[in-house]
């Protein structure tokens, strides 16, 4: 009965072992990587948002980012909401 159980911890730290190789770490580099991007935004770099708008970067405020996305066509976006820099990806 005892041999039962630990072989069932076995498998289970087991489990969580592969569990956090292969879904935590990547999505932790990732965010890591995005963090660094947002973090290195620059006045005049073209952006793309999560939501596929393109556009330049006219103002750099400490949460979010001026977007110009036309003539006269200025948004205000979160950092966090910027997917990459456009020619990047």
């Amino acid at each position: 009965m005892q041999n039962q159980w630990v072989q069932l911890a076995i498998w289970f730290v087991l489990f969580i072992g592969i569990f956090y190789v292969f879904i935590i770490m990547p999505r932790k580099k990732q965010e890591k990587k995005h963090q660094d991007m947002v973090s290195s935004l620059k006045r005049g770099e073209k952006v793309v948002t999560i939501g596929g708008i393109k556009g330049e970067i006219a103002k750099v405020k400490e949460e979010t980012v001026l977007l110009k996305v036309g003539d006269n066509v200025e948004i205000e976006f979160l950092k966090k909401a910027i997917a990459y820099k456009d020619g990047e990806q």
